[in-house]
């Protein structure tokens, strides 16, 4: 998959196109995903996606703006994996915030040529959401593209969104948030040196960089591990500020792997978040959330034996 900066001044190529966050990517991206693939096979020509960094409310409103499911480098990954060709990175800044729907639909037809253009139906655009499918489809027939909205896909008669996944998240309710995905909610960073509160407890951690991503989650998770080994790995993993081991502003992703000894730093680990524990609690001393750490061992042991296809990929 190739990567690109920024819409080009002049497209190399034609292309089938769509627009779009794709943040978590969850089944409704994935289906659009698909249709994008097969248009592209009969017209012979490359798909690409057009996505933004960072995203709009991050911009105008950070503190009120949604927990990312996944990171630019994840979702990236991502896409890859689904078999996008290309991807095209729009720098969201205010000055572009403020371009008509018509200018926009200019860079597009300059910048990436597309032949056709896959949206889904909610999908507005331009300043103050100017733009709709109707100007989209006028634009075409005058640039020779075509246009075709997707409409909402649905799991169990619930709309496929990365909103619902992160109402899902946030309340602990991980097997909805997975069936919303279509697999398991997993977050992936490198492991960094951290301060080995853990190891003293006997408890010793991998410490996840989060790369200034607020979580879409919080609490205590059994999950399972990809990245030590060639299988997956039971662990227990916390996320959150830690709040009787220090005084943090900045979240952490902590992860303690069961019957495992050594050292992975510098490890770029894939954590799958299975099932919710507990939620992040305040203890009076080092001593009692070692003693919980414990309690939370067990039952995490306890969840994996009735579950025993879950370390699977």
């Amino acid at each position: 998959m190739q990567v690109f900066r920024g819409i080009p001044a002049q497209a190399s190529q034609a292309c089938v196109l769509t627009i779009g966050n794709f943040d978590g990517l969850h089944l409704g991206h994935q289906a659009l995903l698909r249709l994008l693939a097969d248009k592209a096979m009969a017209l012979g020509l490359p798909t690409a996606v057009l996505t933004f960094e960072p995203h709009p409310r991050e911009l105008f409103s950070p503190e009120d703006a949604p927990a990312r499911l996944t990171s630019l480098r994840e979702k990236l990954l991502l896409l890859g994996a689904s078999g996008v060709d290309r991807v095209y990175i729009g720098h969201f800044t205010r000055r572009f915030a403020t371009l008509d729907a018509q200018t926009f639909v200019d860079a597009l037809v300059r910048g990436l040529a597309p032949r056709h253009l896959l949206i889904g139906d909610d999908f507005c655009f331009g300043a103050r959401r100017g733009g709709d499918f109707a100007l989209l489809q006028t634009a075409g027939q005058e640039h020779g593209f075509t246009v075709e909205a997707m409409p909402t896909l649905t799991v169990g008669g619930e709309r496929a969104s990365s909103s619902a996944v992160r109402q899902a998240l946030a309340s602990g309710a991980l097997d909805h948030a997975a069936r919303l995905l279509g697999r398991p909610y997993s977050i992936a960073g490198r492991v960094v040196h951290g301060d080995q509160i853990g190891r003293k407890l006997g408890f010793p951690t991998a410490n996840l960089h989060f790369r200034h991503r607020r979580p879409a989650l919080r609490g205590v998770f059994a999950v399972a591990v990809e990245g030590i080994g060639p299988a997956r790995r039971p662990a227990i993993a916390n996320v959150g500020l830690r709040p009787t081991a220090s005084q943090g502003v900045e979240p952490r992703l902590e992860i303690h792997v069961l019957d495992w000894a050594g050292h992975c730093y510098g490890k770029v680990l894939r954590v799958h978040f299975l099932h919710k524990l507990r939620a992040e609690v305040r203890f009076p001393s080092l001593d009692a959330l070692k003693t919980q750490i414990a309690h939370d061992e067990i039952a995490a042991r306890d969840w994996f034996s009735l579950h025993p296809d879950s370390l699977r990929g």
